[in-house]
């Protein structure tokens, strides 16, 4: 009795162990989802990209300089030299595509006047510059830009944010 018990308790549990989620179906015709990047690009890489003023895909130093100065002239609509922090934001999200994106306000404000003046706007950059330019020949090119990462990298875990 206690054999056909136990055979009837493995039979009934069989039919809920075989259910599995079913595989998602693409209707015809619908294009299947694109890849995860592997081939990324922070916010500031984008600005830089964007200094490139002869669109030969290098960004030199002078454009560079060039490139940073007006955008930050293009915030700093009372032409007094700095940004306070909420111009600066305007300026990231123009600029960089958000409020939030690095480097903040707060990093870039090195005497903590609550301004970001365009002599610490400057030097900040310019240490962003060396960090892109690897090779150090004073030129920034796109592969410089980039960040390879492998296929199965995912911060936001299985499901992820849409």
């Amino acid at each position: 009795m206690r054999l056909f018990l136990l055979i009837a308790a493995c039979t009934a549990a069989l039919p809920a162990a075989a259910q599995q989620a079913p595989a998602p179906q693409i209707a015809p015709g619908t294009p299947a989802p694109q890849p995860q990047a592997t081939v990324i690009a922070e916010p500031v890489a984008l600005l830089i990209a964007g200094f490139d003023a002869d669109g030969d895909a290098r960004v030199t130093r002078a454009e560079f300089d060039a490139g940073l100065k007006r955008s930050f002239d293009s915030a700093d609509t009372g032409h007094i030299g700095s940004l306070g922090y909420i111009a600066y934001s305007d300026w990231s999200l123009r600029w960089m595509g958000d409020r939030n994106t690095l480097p903040s306000p707060f990093e870039l404000d090195r005497d903590g006047d609550n301004k970001v003046s365009w002599a610490e706007f400057q030097d900040r950059f310019a240490d962003i510059f060396a960090r892109f330019d690897k090779n150090r020949d004073g030129v920034i090119e796109r592969s410089e830009l980039v960040t390879i990462r492998p296929p199965a990298f995912n911060p936001m875990g299985k499901r992820g944010r849409r």
